[in-house]
């Protein structure tokens, strides 16, 4: 059995290509900021705050990584300079 079609590697590299432009991780970072700054001064609570909470971790990792998913599905690249494969 080859053991290449068994093996899986989520994180691999040259499969994530950066798509996320330094001016898009700067607008992802400040509103998850913000997001976070409101759940934690108890602006938003509950349900709502859960939500805030969890888009703005989603925010933050995806301009952490350079990588959007969602960015990838609709063809979208915000990154100035391509990436070299």
């Amino acid at each position: 059995m080859d053991k290449h079609y068994l093996s899986v590697n989520p994180l691999n590299t040259k499969s994530m290509k950066a798509n996320v432009g330094n001016t898009d991780r700067l607008i992802r970072i400040v509103i998850a900021a913000i997001l976070a700054g409101l759940y934690l001064a108890e602006v938003v609570s509950g349900t709502l705050g859960t939500i805030f909470l969890i888009v703005a971790i989603v925010l933050l990792v995806t301009s952490l990584f350079r990588f959007c998913g969602a960015y990838t599905l609709f063809g979208v690249n915000t990154c100035k300079n391509k990436p070299d494969n």
